[in-house]
């Protein structure tokens, strides 16, 4: 049994023995410390003597899944530590309710409180030992706390919803292969923000809808490139009325068979005439507010980093779907992102690459992320580029023709 569901138990359990009788304030908030110190307490214990039998127990991680096994075997604290708990405690939760105030998190109730709590300090600890392997010179980036790190496994997987598997096929309508272009010019940089086609960073929200701004951008990008005029294009109109093309809205869905809707669809309304509200709704696309169309869309080679470059250097942003499912994803903050627990094809989230470059002998890809700007570099990660189709990023590229 993994940890995190044991510290959810242990939660539980002390949720229905809580006293209601606390005489006053301090004698309520000492009462809240002494909970604390016992569900972590226990946690960690149970940790200890399961730690071989969920080693054992533990199956590959199912394609599109967070790493809940992963997070959960993060020690909780170090051996050394073990004289000072309580002091970790406090240094804990004090940093728990600096880190609410700061992102503005609010919860039902003090269960779900605790249970987030939980997921804090674990992430507090994948973070603290990353970023003392980066200060080492171990790793090439760095991890934060940021406005997802209280997420649940469950929640960040439906942040995940790009829903090819290993083996499946992909949708076929007016489809074409990618040509290298003759005596193209391919920089040695290249970074489409700086041209104008790429519309700023946009967030998605609790719905699994990442195919959908995947989708968008990359056809934002394709329509300033054939009128000069950059709009925001509808991500809701494709949660909403494209079920017919194989998508589920909310719950995820494929950048070709999107591309496919838009063409048959006759064009995708503009974000204005049809704002995001991140949920599954009734069809309310209207023709007279399309803001672009496109005639069928371009799969770059699979698995070839070379050919995705040369498509980015001679067309715009591609579309494109990694393998995000790792907590150094969920708590990237800054650098050049290598995980090499990260597959080629097991492939659970839908971005879009704007560029590439080189930093310090690094080559990386500029990727757009659809969680806001306070995640990663203004939403933006740079992955690790000539890696082997590093996290699959060549795996499942494509371009809308427009």
């Amino acid at each position: 049994m993994k940890v995190l569901v044991l510290l959810c138990l242990a939660i539980g359990a002390l949720a229905t023995t809580r006293s209601n009788h606390a005489r006053d304030e301090n004698d309520r908030v000492q009462q809240k410390e002494n909970e604390r110190w016992q569900v972590l307490t226990r946690a960690e214990e149970l940790s200890e003597s399961n730690e071989n039998a969920a080693e054992s127990a533990e199956e590959e991680r199912p394609t599109g899944s967070f790493g809940s096994s992963r997070l959960g075997r993060v020690r909780l604290f170090k051996n050394n530590e073990r004289d000072n708990l309580r002091d970790l405690i406090r240094r804990g939760y004090a940093d728990w309710e600096s880190y609410k105030q700061l992102h503005g998190k609010v919860y039902d109730d003090e269960s779900e409180d605790n249970e987030r709590l939980m997921t804090f300090l674990t992430a507090q600890q994948t973070v603290r030992e990353h970023n003392e392997a980066h200060a080492r010179g171990e790793k090439d980036f760095r991890l934060s706390l940021n406005n997802i790190a209280d997420l649940l496994p469950e929640e960040y997987r439906r942040l995940n919803g790009f829903l090819r598997r290993y083996g499946d096929s992909l949708a076929k309508g007016n489809q074409t292969t990618f040509l290298t272009p003759l005596n193209a010019d391919v920089p040695d940089h290249v970074d489409w923000r700086d041209h104008g086609y790429v519309t700023p960073v946009k967030n998605q929200g609790m719905c699994g809808s990442c195919w959908a701004f995947s989708t968008t951008g990359s056809l934002e990008g394709q329509h300033m490139r054939k009128t000069g005029r950059l709009v925001s294009l509808s991500e809701q109109n494709l949660v909403d009325c494209s079920e017919a093309y194989g998508n589920h809205g909310c719950n995820g869905g494929l950048m070709d068979q999107a591309f496919q809707y838009v063409q048959a669809n006759g064009g995708i309304d503009t974000e204005k005439s049809y704002p995001y509200d991140g949920d599954d709704e009734r069809c309310r696309f209207k023709k007279q507010f399309v803001g672009a169309e496109d005639t069928g869309f371009v799969d770059v080679d699979e698995g070839s980093e070379e050919k995705l470059k040369l498509a980015l250097a001679t067309v715009g942003p591609v579309s494109v779907a990694i393998d995000a499912g790792h907590p150094s994803f969920q708590l990237y903050k800054e650098g050049v992102y290598y995980e090499p627990e990260c597959s080629p094809e097991q492939l659970d989230h839908g971005v879009l690459v704007v560029g590439y470059g080189t930093d310090n002998g690094k080559d990386y890809w500029i990727v757009k992320n659809s969680w806001g700007e306070k995640w990663g570099e203004k939403g933006y990660i740079r992955m690790a580029r000539n890696k082997d189709n590093h996290c699959g990023i060549a795996t499942k590229a494509s371009y809308p023709l427009v």
